[in-house]
Formats: C-alpha cells, structure tokens, sequence
C-alpha cells in the first residue's frame, strides 16, 4: 500500500521542492528542456535558477527565451528588459523584447527596441523582418 505524500500539490500548504543541484545544473537541465522543446519545464527551472543568481544575464536571456518559447509574453518582455537595463549593448535582448512585445499587440512599443537591436545588428535578417512587419503593421493602421 502506498503512503499518500504530504507536501500534495492541491494542499493550500504545499511547497514546491527545489530541484537537485546547484543552480548551474539548473542552468544546463534547463537550457537542454528548451531545447529539447519543452520550454514551459525550462521557465520553471530557470525561473528558480534566476531566484538563485538573480545578477545573471545567461540565467535571464535563457529564461526569457524560455518565457517567449511558452507564449508568456508579458513575462518574457520583463525578463528582456532586465537584460538590456543590466547590458544596453545587448542587442538580442533589444530584439526579445520586441518580439514579445509585437506578441502582446504592442506594436508601438515593439517598434524603439527593434529598431535599436536593427541599427546595433543591421546585418541580421530577423532583426530587420521584425522591423519591417511591425512598420508594416502600424502603417496599415493608420487611417
């Protein structure tokens, strides 16, 4: 007969453990769970892996991607816009934070951060067809 676990996550008590490790392990399992394509499991290991190492952009920009990859967009954006507040030469986190932003439906303000991460990488193609499909986008909404 199997005992019933006390830490159950329907109690209103439960807490959940964290994972085994340290948190570069937590680091690498979930970087592998993204791209393993399980980028829920990944955000929640490297949201405590941030909690942890909360000064790490690695952690963050993995996080982010994690966040974006899940359709959290609004949490994805926050976690670009710490890395580029911690690094404002960071022009991938530029273009995260756009495309979680143009994911929201804030094209007017996913505009100034892809354009930033265009004019810092314009030989990056990404960047610069983001760019233009959310110009696009705004142009056509005008009346």
């Amino acid at each position: 007969m199997m005992q019933e676990r006390s830490d159950r996550s329907d109690s209103p008590d439960y807490e959940p453990t964290a994972p085994a490790g340290d948190v570069y392990e937590w680091f690498q399992r979930g970087v592998k769970l993204l791209k393993d394509g399980s980028p829920a499991a990944a955000a929640a290991i490297l949201a405590r892996a941030a909690e942890a190492e909360p000064e790490s952009r690695s952690i963050r920009e993995a996080l982010a991607r994690a966040q974006f990859n899940s359709r959290r967009y609004h949490e994805a954006a926050d976690s670009f816009r710490w890395i580029v507040a911690a690094n404002p030469t960071e022009d991938y986190a530029y273009f995260g934070l756009g495309m979680a932003l143009w994911r929201t439906g804030d094209m007017e303000a996913a505009q100034e951060p892809l354009t930033i991460a265009v004019a810092m990488r314009p030989d990056l193609r990404d960047y610069v067809s983001a760019l233009k499909q959310v110009k696009a986008t705004l142009k056509a909404r005008q009346p």
